[in-house]
């Protein structure tokens, strides 16, 4: 299940900001790697995350945590995203704060090691 996440997601669209945030400072994406660490930037916001996969209605999710900053203040949270193929689903949450859901198509190459 695990080899399904790994790599790089290109985020596509968000529910709450439109693509003019969320590719503000660079394009918005989420990067897997085998040990289920990874990254991920949207607009100003920019984590580390530390993932779990799991089988839910026949579809492999990635649950994660992360930590991390928007802009210059500290921020943690949590979010998740259901692949299929080279297609993802997901919600990422901001504690005390938005949470959006999100689409993302997976990228050439895995995310580094």
């Amino acid at each position: 299940m695990e080899k399904a996440v790994i790599g790089n997601w290109r985020i596509t669209d968000m529910e709450v900001w439109d693509a003019d945030y969320f590719d503000m400072e660079v394009p918005a994406h989420i990067a897997i790697r085998k040990d289920m660490t990874g990254e991920f930037q949207f607009g100003m916001v920019q984590g580390d995350l530390d993932g779990r996969v799991n089988a839910a209605n026949g579809m492999v999710r990635l649950e994660f945590s992360w930590s991390g900053f928007d802009e210059n203040d500290p921020m943690t949270g949590r979010g998740w995203m259901e692949i299929n193929g080279n297609h993802a689903e997901g919600r990422i949450f901001i504690h005390l704060g938005d949470d959006s859901a999100f689409t993302a198509v997976r990228q050439n190459g895995e995310a580094e090691a």
